[in-house]
């Protein structure tokens, strides 16, 4: 069994920054690309920014200047460091990361999710 646990959502004020952390657990051999995506109320859920297991990136470009993404390999954990936020980035942002496990080597997992508003 994969787990991934989202971390760091919350309610921010425009301008404001938040991190997210993810963290994969249980039976995994080796972790891919892993990435986040966001789905706003009546949106489709989208590509935010992703990561390769040697640390390239891609970013949306509504969001490039403003997120970063990273991640600690040795601690299976992939995070996203939010600045400069705007009411338009309020979502459910979910992590999600292609695992390797002892049955398969391409798996796609998904966390629960984590909200994320950005009001004053």
């Amino acid at each position: 069994q994969v787990r991934l646990a989202e971390s760091g959502g919350g309610l921010v004020q425009p301008g404001g920054s938040l991190r997210l952390s993810c963290a994969a657990s249980g039976s995994i051999f080796g972790i891919n690309a892993m990435g986040w995506y966001r789905q706003a109320p009546g949106k489709q859920r989208e590509l935010v920014a992703s990561i390769t297991r040697g640390t390239s990136t891609n970013y949306a470009d509504s969001v490039k200047g403003r997120f970063t993404i990273s991640r600690d390999n040795a601690k299976n954990t992939v995070f996203l460091q939010m600045a400069s936020l705007k009411p338009e980035d309020t979502a459910v942002y979910y992590c999600n990361a292609d695992i390797r496990t002892s049955t398969a080597w391409h798996t796609d997992y998904w966390g629960q999710g984590t909200q994320v508003t950005v009001s004053s």
